[in-house]
């Protein structure tokens, strides 16, 4: 794959809108071509600036390389509608909803990035049936767990800089929130991403959603998260601290961690950390990781969770799964979801999928 996409104009782009659960119009775009890929968006964007981006081009190249591509812009934000006054968790989970049912997806990987990791988070949690994989980039499951008091005041001092000169002409108040998100970026770079700043969001809707955002904290639904999960996080980051994104990789059972050696929020297209990037997505998204090789029949302990590993036990002592949720103390859905996963994990299908996984099981015991 090529490193960065540089100088070259991404493939087109298919925009459209859907619907909210409370009625707000939420643009989406799709592009590229693969497995289909959900970002849940980051802190500022806009499908059309982003789209003509000096700092987002590599991005949306390289990943429309290996995926079909599902991103939006967060309610207030770009296209969608900015006469919005609800920026709670719930109502932003809603939207993601709304995308992934309007966008026709079946199941998909998510990638939260940077303030996405919370709703992403929740989703996996409540449709665990649809989401295959997950990956955090520049992300955390809460912007403040225990925050000092110079934390606060960093805060605060934050929120007066975007009501004072976000929808300033010039741009010197944004250059303060540039800086930390690409210090090493290009005067260029900087200059576009001091506009999308101006272009993408109110000064009100900015505030607003900011305060909501860090009264978010998921913490505690990270250890039932149960799929594949890759985090990605810049060792320098100044805009997410590194802790957040080592505080999901070492919560969340089996999540891998993958150090980004670049002091950029959004790593940038001429750096190596831009290549590790994309082979670390590409392997995590490629067909192979999760069933090419598995057809050849491994160990299913070698693939399967514990939980998985037990549910799958039960079904071969012939208990159906009423049975199994009474004897783990599991909904009869949860134990669905487990079976399936166990279906692919071990790359079998069809009506006699489970008769195959316990047989698989039984050759190993």
């Amino acid at each position: 794959m090529p490193a960065s996409g540089r100088g070259t104009a991404p493939p087109p782009q298919e925009l459209r809108f859907c619907k909210s659960a409370d009625g707000v119009r939420i643009a989406y775009a799709r592009h590229g071509s693969g497995p289909p890929l959900v970002i849940a968006t980051c802190w500022l964007s806009h499908l059309q600036h982003d789209w003509e981006s000096p700092v987002w081009r590599h991005f949306l190249n390289d990943l429309g390389d290996v995926a079909t591509v599902i991103r939006y812009d967060e309610r207030g934000y770009g296209l969608s509608d900015w006469d919005v006054d609800d920026f709670r968790l719930e109502a932003r989970v809603a939207d993601l909803e709304a995308v992934v049912e309007h966008a026709g997806l079946d199941r998909f990987a998510l990638m939260a990035m940077a303030q996405g990791g919370p709703p992403s988070i929740v989703y996996a949690v409540r449709h665990p049936e649809r989401v295959s994989r997950l990956m955090f980039y520049g992300s955390y499951a809460a912007a403040f767990r225990d925050p000092t008091p110079e934390d606060l005041e960093l805060d605060e001092t934050f929120e007066r800089l975007i009501k004072v000169g976000w929808a300033r002409p010039e741009s010197e108040f944004r250059r303060v929130f540039t800086s930390m998100m690409i210090p090493g970026a290009s005067e260029v770079q900087m200059r576009w991403l001091d506009e999308l700043q101006r272009v993408s969001v109110s000064a009100e809707t900015a505030c607003a959603a900011r305060r909501q955002r860090n009264r978010d904290d998921v913490t505690d639904l990270l250890p039932g998260l149960d799929l594949p999960t890759l985090v990605l996080h810049s060792r320098r980051d100044r805009m997410n601290d590194f802790e957040g994104g080592r505080h999901l990789a070492s919560t969340i059972p089996g999540a891998r961690l993958v150090v980004l050696e670049s002091s950029n929020h959004i790593v940038l297209g001429d750096e190596p950390a831009w290549q590790v990037f994309v082979d670390e997505v590409a392997a995590f998204m490629s067909p192979d990781r999760e069933l090419g090789t598995r057809v050849a029949g491994p160990d299913p302990a070698s693939l399967l969770s514990p939980r998985e590993l037990d549910v799958l036990q039960l079904a071969a002592q012939g208990q159906d799964n009423a049975a199994i949720a009474r004897s783990l103390t599991l909904s009869i859905r949860t134990v669905e979801r487990h079976l399936q996963n166990t279906y692919a994990k071990l790359g079998i299908q069809g009506k006699s999928a489970r008769a195959a996984a316990v047989a698989r099981l039984m050759t190993r015991t």
